[in-house]
């Protein structure tokens, strides 16, 4: 019910395709980690270079008319529920023609990827950068709701999340419990993701432990198969593109059924791609059905 009542407020307001409440004509000033930006206060035609900007602005009742996917193949997050929404590139690779083909009034980008693309970005729309993708989501997406102008809703949309992770944690009573997430890379390297990254950070805000691990910024470590025990917690995530595929399990887990008595697979396009408030409303919904199963 909460996830329905915060989609309901976010298509209630205005859309970037212009489709919205009246353009506005005014611009503000945005301090973003390339310096000052100045940029409307109704942008109508966002282009997003970063799953959590595309998130947000999608929590925030902003369609962009442009994204940088994933992957050539992944194309815009089904979860999102949106349409319209023209993919420009990848995100580590995004395709500067296509984003200046869609007359951008407002880019949103990340220094750590695409510090190289600034200038020309900004020679296209005023441009916002948050620093690292690799910071808390949730200071990011501060970020992204003051470009976008909807600061007030944005802290609406946090305060949300945390209170449900807060209802959670009381409800089930997990503490002390161990939790781990793992994603498949390839045959070769299992992903750990630590306390600072976005499902992480979930697991942790209902009151699960994260194992230690040699993190890279908090974020992730990577193993080998013949080192997943190092994977070991009371409750193992793995993430998959079909959660109902047993099959995508890796190998290396199931050959060691004994230390991972407890394992179940979650979908890899919002417990890693789909970082923001609507992804992490699903991610709690995830844990949510989890922990009401165990009881």
């Amino acid at each position: 019910m909460l996830l329905a009542a915060l989609l309901l407020t976010g298509c209630s307001t205005t859309a970037a395709t212009g489709e919205g409440d009246g353009e506005g004509s005014g611009t503000r000033s945005v301090e973003h980690a390339r310096g000052t930006a100045t940029v409307p206060d109704a942008p109508q035609r966002v282009v997003v270079l970063e799953p959590l900007e595309l998130d947000t602005a999608v929590a925030l009742g902003v369609t962009p008319v442009g994204a940088a996917v994933a992957s050539n193949t992944a194309g815009i997050p089904a979860y999102l529920g949106v349409d319209g929404v023209e993919p420009v590139g990848t995100v580590p690779e995004p395709d500067i023609e296509a984003i200046a083909a869609l007359e951008p009034d407002l880019i949103l980008g990340t220094e750590s990827r695409h510090s190289k693309l600034y200038e020309q970005l900004d020679s296209i729309a005023p441009t916002v950068f948050m620093a690292s993708q690799s910071d808390p989501w949730q200071e990011n997406a501060e970020l992204i709701g003051e470009a976008l102008g909807k600061s007030d809703e944005l802290d609406d949309l946090l305060d949300a999340y945390n209170d449900r992770c807060g209802e959670l944690a009381s409800a089930y009573d997990v503490a002390g419990q161990t939790a781990q997430l793992v994603r498949p890379r390839d045959e070769t390297t299992l992903s750990l993701y630590g306390p600072t990254s976005f499902a992480g950070s979930a697991l942790e805000c209902v009151g699960f432990s994260i194992p230690e691990q040699d993190w890279v910024d908090g974020l992730q470590a990577d193993i080998s198969p013949e080192n997943v025990l190092d994977a070991q917690a009371d409750h193992v995530f793995v993430t998959t593109a079909d959660v109902s595929d047993e099959a995508s399990i890796p190998e290396a887990i199931r050959a060691n059924a004994d230390a991972f008595p407890d394992v179940t697979l979650v979908d890899t396009s919002y417990w890693v791609s789909g970082v923001g408030p609507l992804g992490g409303q699903k991610v709690l919904d995830d844990i949510e059905a989890y922990l009401t199963d165990l009881t």
